[in-house]
């Protein structure tokens, strides 16, 4: 039997505007989330330095593990179309009280993620300012202002305006890589070799063959995350029954190809017996030796465009989920119910309000106090040590929400062993990401990255006595967890 999903009264509470985005914006919300240029730049190469030469290989692994996630969070979407998303999907699955604690987990990671990306523009463009024509790097504050007040303008002007700029940008950046990509292939000629989808070059001494693979993936699933944050914005999607899950999948399974194509790009043209190398002499060798090599000057030039491009996309998506996320927070009074209020352009401006000052004072301070570099490496920790938690929690709320409320549709592949797997996979990659050595190839943390396991047990421990209170005050506060407001 279906379970009781609870909808919007017609003259209450404040609507999103219905059927505002295209099925292309629905997919690139997701896409841009993922910030695919700076993860195949920046993030990936982590990964590389367990896998050496079978990067591509260990990339695959970490798609097939996303890609359980995804179908995981595809099947929640259709039947509860949401703003409130991974909150309401983990209300219905599992139980409200866990769903709240979903929410207030997210509302950290909204705290630090519009801090994480505007810290990322300031290094990444005072950066190569300062290495290409001698820019103080000590500019970096003037970018990570500025990108934050683009955002914020963007997110005013709606989700229509927002989501068609995603697509653009997110188009560009794509483009970019996957020409360089190609280039490098032809580039290589002879030196082409499938030998990298398999552990031949798997060459770090310390974890070489499938240990050095395995590895390489658990970090590389951290370049996947976000591909679920088309979910989010389902209230405003066009048919989000239908888009939503098609762009979650598609999003994932996309990116994948693109970074298994952009890693075996740089292992042929690199050299696989060397990629264990691969940033050793350079933390950005996309921008400053793949790209020269491949188009010159007009390389270098283009991939610095699409990364600062990729973090302005990425931003863009971040606030997008971000302020719908508060929104419907504020809808349901869990959050101050000035939060649920929208703009003439049918935006949360509020929550808009919100992340602007949150992201400037964060990003500002820890920019300052310590360094951008550390700041944005502390609250990337931070997100990881939420956000891997979250996609397990989601793997088991949709075994749990099938095998309860939609037993006539239960499929025991996609509705419990794919999920059971996503959940599986993502144990490892918190650990990873949160530095805790419960593997070999897992190291402990360095102070103040130390710091954001305790910071994120903290504001979980403020959650669980903030719940505890609504529960003896209020409890139809946190059953309002699996509202849904629908479409129809």
């Amino acid at each position: 039997m279906a379970t009781d999903v609870p909808t919007a009264d017609t003259g209450g509470s404040p609507a999103l505007k219905r059927g505002a985005v295209s099925f292309s914006g629905v997919l690139f919300q997701s896409i841009t989330f993922m910030a695919p240029a700076i993860a195949t730049a920046l993030s990936i190469p982590l990964g590389i330095s367990y896998a050496g030469g079978a990067a591509p290989l260990a990339v695959i692994l970490a798609l097939v593990a996303c890609l359980f996630a995804a179908n995981s969070i595809g099947q929640l979407s259709r039947h509860l179309p949401s703003a409130g998303s991974f909150y309401t999907f983990v209300s219905h699955g599992i139980h409200p009280k866990v769903g709240f604690l979903v929410a207030w987990g997210f509302l950290l990671g909204v705290i630090v993620g519009g801090p994480f990306l505007a810290l990322q523009m300031g290094f990444v463009v005072a950066g190569t300012l300062n290495q290409e024509w001698g820019w103080s790097n000590d500019t970096w504050w003037i970018w990570t202002v500025l990108v934050c007040l683009l955002i914020f303008a963007l997110g005013y002007r709606g989700i229509t305006a927002s989501t068609r700029v995603g697509v653009l940008l997110g188009a560009f950046e794509i483009l970019v890589f996957v020409g360089i990509s190609l280039t490098l292939i032809v580039q290589a000629g002879s030196d082409n070799t499938l030998q990298v989808f398999g552990t031949h070059y798997a060459n770090n001494p310390d974890y070489n063959g499938w240990s050095g693979v395995i590895a390489g993936s658990v970090f590389t699933i951290l370049a996947f995350i976000g591909f679920e944050q088309a979910a989010p914005i389902a209230e405003e999607a066009h048919e989000p029954r239908r888009t939503i899950p098609l762009a979650i999948i598609l999003a994932c399974l996309g990116i994948g190809l693109f970074y298994i194509l952009n890693t075996y790009a740089s292992a042929v043209s690199f050299g696989p017996a060397n990629m264990i190398n691969f940033t050793a002499n350079d933390s950005n060798p996309w921008q400053n030796v793949l790209a020269r090599d491949a188009w010159g000057g007009l390389g270098f030039l283009l991939v610095f465009l699409a990364l600062v491009n990729s973090i302005i996309a990425n931003q863009n998506a971040a606030n997008n989920s971000s302020t719908r996320t508060m929104f419907a927070m504020g809808r349901i009074r869990l959050l101050p119910d000035g939060l649920g209020r929208l703009n003439p352009f049918g935006s949360p401006v509020v929550p808009l309000l919100a992340q602007l000052v949150v992201s400037l004072a964060v990003a500002l301070f820890l920019g300052f106090y310590y360094d951008p570099v550390t700041g944005f490496a502390l609250t990337a920790t931070i997100l990881v040590d939420i956000f891997a938690p979250m996609y397990i929690l989601l793997n088991i709320a949709c075994l749990m929400y099938f095998l309860r409320f939609r037993r006539d549709e239960f499929n025991v592949l996609r509705h419990a062993i794919l999920p059971i797997l996503g959940a599986l996979a993502f144990i490892p990659a918190f650990f990873a990401g949160a530095g805790i050595p419960v593997f070999s190839f897992i190291t402990s943390l360095p102070r103040p990255l130390w710091y954001a396991g305790p910071i994120a047990a903290i504001w979980m421990v403020i959650g669980i006595a903030y719940l505890l209170w609504l529960n003896a005050r209020d409890p139809r506060r946190i059953l309002e967890t699996k509202r849904v407001f629908d479409e129809d």
